[in-house]
Parts: C-alpha cells; sequence; structure tokens
C-alpha cells in the first residue's frame, strides 16, 4: 500500500508539514487512515514557510485579482486561483479541475426583513459544478491522490460527497468507490455518482457505520479516503472564505453562519479566517458559528454536555440528510474554531428547517434543507441578542435546491408534517405553493391568477 506522502511525485516536500491538532506532532507523510502515529488525532496541514517569511498581503491581493482575467485553466479555478495558500504543485497542469469555486454572494432582502438583519447575505456553494461546496475541496484532495500514484478513491458519504469525488475522479482518470446508508441518501445525489461511474455500495448502516468502515479499507486496500478527515479536503474548502473575504473588499462581517454535519467545512473555514488574520489579509475576526438539526445534534450536545472536550455521539435523524451524522469527525476542529472566533453552535427543529428553505426560496434562489438551517439558526441567535440588528452576516449555503427535490415536493404538497399543531401549520401554510391541475380553458387559468392574488395580496 503505498501512503499518502508530502514526498509524492509533483509534491514540493518543503512546502508543507502534516500537524496533529491534538499533540501537535509536526510529520513530512500522512498514514492511509490520515491520523496522527503518536496519539491517533487527526490530521491538518501547516505551512513552515510563513514562519520565516509571511506572504505579502498586497501582494497576494493582486496576484489573485489578476488571475481574474486569466484563461489558463488553473486560474479559471476560484479555488486554485488562491494556490499561493495552498499545497504547492510542481506544475499547474497537475490540478484536477472542473472550474469549481466562484460562486456569488447574493444580498437576501427578504430574509433580511424577516430577520431584522439588514446587511445579509448568502454565499451560495451550491453553485459549483456538482452543486455542493463538496467541490472546493475535492479538487485538491484528487490532485494529491493522483500525484501519490492511487488509482482509486473512495468516501463514506451521505451523498454530496460521493457526487463530487465520482466527478473528480473521473476527471481525472481514477476510479471512486462510494459508501452510502441504504435509504437514506436523496436519489438525486445518488444519481450522480452513478452517472460519474463510481462503485456505488449501499450499506445496511448509518453513515458514521460507512465511515467506521471506510477507516478499516484504507488500511487494507490500496486507496485513497477522500472523506474530510483528509487534510487535503480541507485546504481546498477554506478557499470559500479567501473568496468571501475578497467579494466583500476584505472587510469581514460580524458573523458567518454554517450548518453543522461531519463538521469539516466549519473547520476549514475556521483555518482560513485564522490563516488570513495571520497573513494580515484581513484586520480582524468575523465570528463563526454552526447551526446543526436538532435530530443530529451532536455538537450542540458536545459543548452543553462535556464543555467541548469530548464527544456526544447522537443517533442522528434529519430529513435535511447532508447534515445527518452523529458522530462528527472533525469536532475537535469545530470546537477550536467556535473558540478561536467567538462564535456558537445552536440546533433549529425540522419545522423551523422546512420554513427557512421556502424563505430563501422565495428570493428566487433556492438551497437544499441543509443549508437552510443557517437562515433557521440565524433567527435564533437574533432572538438572543447574539446577532445584533446593525451587524452584517453571511450565511453559508452549502447545496443546490435540486440536491434533495422530494423534500422540496413534499413540502408543498403539504405531505410533509402532515400532523403538526394548528399554530406551525398556519405558519407554513403561506410559504406552501402546491401545483395546480386544472382544465385547460382560459378561464381557469385567469380564475387561479385572481385567486393567487387574493392569497398573496402583498406580491402584487
Amino acid at each position: 500500500m503505498r501512503p499518502s506522502t508530502s514526498s509524492a511525485p509533483g509534491v514540493r516536500p518543503a512546502e508543507f508539514r502534516f500537524r496533529c491538532i491534538a499533540c501537535g506532532d509536526l510529520s513530512d507523510r500522512a498514514s492511509q487512515d490520515f491520523r496522527c502515529s503518536h496519539c491517533g488525532d487527526l490530521l491538518e496541514i501547516t505551512y513552515p514557510r510563513w514562519k520565516e517569511s509571511l506572504p505579502e498581503a498586497a501582494k497576494l491581493k493582486s496576484n489573485w485579482r489578476q488571475r481574474r482575467l486569466s484563461q489558463a485553466a488553473i486560474d479559471l479555478s476560484g479555488v486554485w486561483r488562491f494556490r499561493d495558500l495552498l499545497p504547492e504543485l510542481e506544475s499547474v497542469e497537475q490540478a484536477i479541475t472542473l472550474r469549481e469555486g466562484n460562486t456569488p454572494l447574493y444580498e437576501l432582502p427578504q430574509c433580511a426583513r424577516i430577520t431584522g438583519v439588514p446587511r445579509l447575505f448568502a454565499k451560495h456553494q451550491g453553485l459549483n459544478p456538482t452543486g455542493s461546496f463538496k467541490d472546493a475541496g475535492m479538487t485538491v484532495a484528487a490532485t494529491f491522490a493522483r500525484l501519490a500514484g492511487f488509482q482509486w478513491v473512495a468516501c463514506a458519504s451521505t451523498g454530496n460527497t460521493s457526487a463530487s469525488m465520482a466527478a473528480y475522479a473521473a476527471r481525472g482518470g481514477m476510479r471512486s468507490l462510494v459508501l452510502v446508508p441504504e435509504g437514506k441518501i436523496s436519489w438525486s445525489k445518488l444519481s450522480q455518482a452513478l452517472d460519474y461511474g463510481a462503485v456505488t455500495c449501499q450499506l445496511r448502516t448509518d453513515f458514521d457505520g460507512c465511515l467506521r468502515l471506510l477507516q478499516e479499507l484504507v488500511r487494507r486496500a490500496p486507496v485513497y479516503q477522500l472523506n474530510s478527515l483528509n487534510p487535503f479536503r480541507l485546504e481546498g474548502q477554506k478557499t470559500l472564505a479567501l473568496e468571501l473575504l475578497e467579494q466583500l473588499d476584505w472587510q469581514p462581517p460580524d458573523h458567518i453562519i454554517v450548518p453543522g454535519g461531519n463538521l469539516g467545512n466549519s473547520s476549514a473555514i475556521g483555518k482560513a479566517l485564522l490563516e488570513m488574520r495571520e497573513l494580515r489579509l484581513i484586520p480582524r475576526l468575523p465570528k463563526l458559528s454552526v447551526i446543526q438539526a436538532e435530530g443530529a445534534n451532536a455538537l450542540v450536545r458536545t459543548i452543553r454536555e462535556a464543555g467541548g472536550k469530548r464527544l456526544v455521539s447522537v443517533q442522528a435523524e434529519t430529513r435535511a440528510t447532508a447534515i445527518r451524522i452523529g458522530n462528527p469527525a472533525s469536532w475537535k476542529k469545530a470546537v477550536h474554531v467556535l473558540e478561536a472566533t467567538g462564535g456558537v453552535c445552536d440546533e433549529v427543529t425540522e419545522i423551523e428547517i422546512a420554513q427557512a428553505k421556502a424563505e430563501i426560496g422565495a428570493e428566487g434562489i433556492g438551497c437544499e434543507p441543509a443549508s437552510a438551517v443557517t437562515l433557521a439558526g440565524l433567527k435564533k441567535l437574533v432572538k438572543r441578542s447574539f446577532v445584533k440588528p446593525e451587524e452584517s452576516v453571511v450565511l453559508v449555503l452549502t447545496g443546490s435546491l435540486l440536491k434533495d427535490p422530494d423534500f422540496t415536493m413534499e413540502f408543498h404538497r403539504g405531505d410533509l408534517f402532515k400532523d403538526v399543531n394548528e399554530s406551525a401549520s398556519a405558519t407554513l401554510k403561506p410559504l406552501r405553493h402546491p401545483p395546480i391541475v386544472l382544465d385547460a380553458t382560459l378561464d381557469a387559468v385567469i380564475h387561479t391568477l385572481e385567486q393567487a392574488e387574493k392569497e398573496h395580496p402583498e406580491k402584487s
């Protein structure tokens, strides 16, 4: 079995090292499971050269601006455009890219009125090539998998990771193995992995069971792991924050709010923020907060019941399938980020998620259910005065509306939450827009228009 090491072909050994997040051990090599050889904890990538000479902030910003004018394949990537802060390649042609990144930052005027926070934005990672934020990390991790000589890459997934990994493996000429929990993944996401040629196994377990099996597999077979335990993934995902701050002219928002599942994304964004402050790209840190579904609230309980010192696992259950994870791998990294930035962790109910998803949809943007926890969580953070009306907030939307159309259709048809109380039903009813079956006559269509105006006069 060939391990992933910084001495793999095409990698500059002196440019970065692996550091254990617990004991701090530094190494040029990482084992197949990406865990510390001394204490068994997770690894992160660090850049020793920064201690000798910090990159000049103004020069970095200028380089990144100039690359936006380039037609080179690597510069058309919104991830590799920031390659100065990524593990270095010997040649730019080595990158496996699908022009990921370059995602929009939207204003949310209607949601701003609902929450009472006028300066409210959404960074929509669902507009990546495979429809989720996973692509930002996968372009880097898949590139280093190929450089290390692996023919097979693999992941455990709730859907988005499998779609992204399969796409980048196909693009890079590698084969991919997907382990997903049977019956607990959106068919839309699964269909992507199938179309990109992955060997897809539906296992009779949950996501955490799939991940445990993957960890055993990579220790016994020449298969490269592409879950977020892989620190190359997080290096790619941190460019979300770099691009966001560039879009804000390097003026940090007061708050960034992200969904919490396996907690790799919050860890990556937090790492980026801390590095940007170290490199003097930004003058201060935003507060990074994590929102989880009430039925998959491992981080919430870890902080509430154990003070962030030990993981409190849960049996995850939520219709927001992308964050249906009860044993998050990156919990220690996420706790560190919350402490370093002054952020908090909160939870929201299934009804609150569905309501927030519909409200984001009413902006003409849309997102998958897991993304909507950010808006639902913001409402709670405003209510407890953690977020103040005069502050600026960026919600990170992690996946496309098209990732889980079944949820959307069930919500609008009224099949979701049939047994809720009258108060909740009254809250959701104005947000539902079920399809209407009519006779094919002009009178029927006009009558429907008139009814719509009566029911929603505020839209006229």
